[in-house]
């Protein structure tokens, strides 16, 4: 992965978000302290937003309080057989990123798109996400259907996916759609969402390509992971399809 610095927007852009912050003086999304440069959150409040931090479930990031010694999977987990190999969240659950996922989502702040693929990036460290990056694995993000990208207008976690594009240097591939549409998963369990979930993607046209010719590994991105049932299902369709290999990052564990 490139750092941080490395990924610099060129000068034009630079000097088109100068303007912009002339005309539409920024503040941070969090505090509301002026900013330039066409960030969205200060420096302070970025920082301050919790990461994840070992130790934590190896298949689906959960977090958990005092020392373990050695990898472990959750409780959660240890009777499930995930479809990818695991999942890093880049953040483990707040309120304040909640509720930039969720003005994001809802409020059609789109301009968090690329604090929150900012975020995402630092799941990157990872060394388990290192063959991702050597083999320029894509980022697969996890599809709406058709009915709610209608209703909201764009897809949160392809917004995500191409701001962790920018840092990354991998590509974007949506290599996913929705087929069906699915009844709210709010008061189902894990094992019943994922059932729910079943059957409710399937591979594009743009995935066939993609696999043909790299079928090493994809990345699933989304901005919030919660039982793991969404991209499992995901990681199912793309296993089918032939990638070899998936691993799924997102912003927040929920």
């Amino acid at each position: 992965m490139r750092p941080p610095s490395a990924s610099e927007p060129p000068a034009w852009k630079r000097a088109a978000s100068r303007l912009l912050d002339l005309l539409y003086p920024a503040s941070c999304a969090l505090c509301e302290t002026g900013l330039s440069h066409g960030r969205a959150l200060c420096d302070a409040c970025q920082t301050d937003l919790p990461r994840l931090a070992e130790p934590f479930c190896q298949s689906c990031g959960e977090m958990f309080p005092g020392k373990i010694d050695g990898l472990f999977a959750c409780p959660n987990c240890s009777d499930l057989k995930f479809a990818f190999a695991f999942a890093r969240p880049a953040t483990r659950r707040d309120e304040r990123t909640l509720d930039l996922i969720h003005r994001l989502k809802y409020g059609r702040e789109i301009h968090l798109a690329a604090e929150l693929g900012r975020l995402a990036s630092e799941a990157f460290a990872d060394p388990r996400l290192a063959p991702a990056l050597a083999g320029a694995w894509p980022l697969v993000p996890v599809p709406l259907h058709p009915a709610r990208l209608r209703q909201r207008h764009f897809n949160q976690a392809a917004e995500i996916s191409r701001s962790l594009a920018s840092v990354t240097g991998l590509p974007v591939v949506e290599a996913l759609r929705r087929t069906r549409e699915t009844e709210t998963q709010t008061l189902l369990g894990r094992k019943q969402r994922m059932q729910n979930l079943r059957g409710a993607f399937s591979i594009t046209r743009r995935g066939q390509r993609q696999v043909a010719g790299s079928p090493a590994g994809a990345v699933l991105v989304d901005d919030v992971l919660t039982t793991g049932s969404t991209v499992h299902e995901c990681a199912r369709t793309l296993s089918r399809a032939g990638f070899r290999e998936v691993f799924v990052v997102t912003v927040m564990r929920g």
